[in-house]
């Protein structure tokens, strides 16, 4: 039963025939019924010995434990002394990564509120639909992005009050009123299954799903992957690119550092290739979360700088070709530790420590989590089979509001839409997503295992691989291409390639047409979006 006065998202959710089971064997997922994550990650940290410890850290200071519990206090004050909001309210946020906009997410769930992180590069359409979506009562939004958040609330009255912040200045989301209310805030006391969060799917089309996660969730998924795999300790200093509006974001650059008494660093900038590498050299990262693609841009200044005190690389986000995987170890002489997750799990559940690594492989079951590769009438397929992946653990899908609950969640499992290999010794192998699955002249291809001979090509920097309908064959493979600078792309660059790929996978797969292009179409969360090179 919902601890939460506003019972918006409580009503909204599946029906029970329609709710993943959820599964609790690890030790540290027994939790009591009422719990708050903020109270159990930040509140609580002074009795683990990091009260002191820094926990966000950026180019202008270091804020502890202690002063960044001060700080969420004071703005959580703010939400409901000042604006009068009540627990299950949604507060939408709004901003790139930062000290202010993390502290902003503590702020809204230790409250009892349900944060609706959102990208900074939505434009005003995508906000509109989010705002129908979540019908948010409050926003706080970066005081550089409020234009488009203005255009998208013009004719939405819902949303009533937005409160803007500078990322720069980790205060100014204080208003006065609040400021001199110095006692500490009381977390409100959530059921364990009460909403903390919603989260939009990065998308490709459509309209966006909400997944929405509990206080539960959220501490369920540290006893999973961070625990037994990422195995983060308190001197560790994270860095990475996925926003915090994205729950690989959320997760790796906010709670689970939070989890294991660490630190993350802020950049004042969104990060490129180059200025990632020299964050890791200057702040003394130890932890660095980013995309397959960014890690292959990384590698030339890896190279050329050096990587610190680096020991962990996670790759998450779109598929880890092993050319990238070579590549950057080549580069930096660090295993990558790949993993797959989905906004509907909130984070990765298949994956392996860097010394347990199989090539080509993403890894083994998390422990705490169940999967299976089964064919389309949810029956387990043999060891070696290609089929589709089902999932299922401490987290699941819970779509607000949404008829495409009924495609994700089946008999209990959730079926996050890949198609998977699992061999004999339990390691997954991806193919591709379910529906990008190639069918030519009766083979299966999976575009990225093509994708993935074509980057170990010395010309190609990046590309995509589709299925293109064909009256003769059903579909043939066709190659999108980025070419490195100082290689042509002519007739006979088409031959190299399309040589390379039979001379390095089997023959039927090599891509019978390949187009040239400047750059590939991807997501704010850097995952190639297929569906555009299919449109043309």
């Amino acid at each position: 039963m919902t601890a939460q006065t506003d019972r918006f998202v409580h009503d909204r959710l599946p029906p029970a025939r329609l709710l993943p089971e959820l599964h609790y064997e690890l030790p540290g997922l027994n939790l009591a019924q009422q719990v708050n994550l903020v109270e159990e990650l930040l509140d609580k940290a002074p009795a683990r010995g990091h009260a002191n410890r820094p926990m966000l850290r950026s180019s202008r200071g270091t804020i502890t434990y202690a002063q960044a519990r001060s700080k969420v206090d004071r703005i959580a004050r703010m939400l409901v002394d000042d604006l009068g909001l009540v627990p299950g309210n949604r507060v939408l946020l709004r901003g790139g990564n930062s000290a202010s906009l993390a502290l902003a997410w503590l702020a809204v769930v230790k409250a009892g509120l349900i944060a609706v992180a959102t990208m900074p590069l939505l434009r005003a359409r995508e906000l509109g639909d989010i705002i129908d979506k979540a019908q948010p009562a409050a926003a706080l939004c970066d005081v550089k992005l409020l234009d488009e958040l203005d255009s998208a609330r013009g004719e939405r009255p819902v949303l009533r009050t937005v409160i803007s912040f500078d990322s720069q200045d980790v205060d100014s989301l204080v208003q006065p009123g609040a400021a001199a209310a110095g006692a500490p805030f009381p977390a409100f006391q959530t059921s364990a299954d009460d909403a903390a969060l919603m989260a939009f799917t990065s998308g490709t089309t459509g309209k966006p799903k909400a997944a929405v996660h509990t206080h539960r969730d959220v501490l369920a998924a540290c006893e999973a992957w961070p625990r037994h795999v990422l195995r983060a300790a308190p001197d560790d200093v994270v860095v990475g690119s996925p926003p915090l509006a994205f729950t690989f974001g959320l997760g790796g650059l906010l709670v689970f550092p939070m989890w294991a008494g660490a630190s993350v660093y802020f950049p004042d900038q969104p990060y490129t290739p180059e200025t990632l590498v020299r964050q890791i050299n200057e702040s003394g990262a130890t932890i660095c979360y980013t995309a397959p693609t960014f890690y292959r841009q990384m590698a030339l200044f890896a190279r050329q700088q050096g990587l610190g005190k680096l020991r962990i690389c996670v790759s998450a986000g779109e598929g880890l070709p092993d050319a990238t995987r070579q590549l950057w170890k080549e580069a930096s002489g660090i295993e990558m530790l790949d993993g797959i997750g989905a906004t509907e799990m909130f984070h990765i559940f298949i994956s392996s420590p860097p010394h347990e690594v199989r090539r080509g492989a993403i890894g083994k079951v998390v422990p705490g989590y169940r999967a299976k590769v089964v064919n389309d009438d949810g029956i387990e397929l043999p060891r070696g089979s290609i089929g589709k992946l089902a999932v299922t653990g401490p987290t699941g899908c819970r779509y607000l509001d949404d008829e495409r609950q009924s495609a994700y969640v089946k008999a209990g499992w959730n079926y996050p839409g890949d198609a998977f290999l699992q061999d004999e010794d339990g390691y997954f192998f991806y193919q591709a997503r379910a529906d990008d699955m190639i069918i030519t002249s009766g083979y299966n291809v999976g575009g990225p295992e093509v994708e993935d001979a074509l980057l170990g090509h010395p010309a190609v920097a990046e590309c995509g691989v589709i299925g293109k309908p064909d009256d003769e064959r059903g579909m043939i493979v066709k190659a999108f291409c980025v070419l490195k600078p100082g290689h042509v792309a002519d007739a006979a660059m088409v031959k190299g390639l399309q040589d390379h790929v039979k001379a390095t996978i089997a023959p039927f797969k090599y891509p019978r047409e390949i187009e040239f292009v400047e750059s590939l179409p991807r997501t704010e969360t850097g995952k190639l979006q297929r569906f555009r090179l299919r449109q043309g």
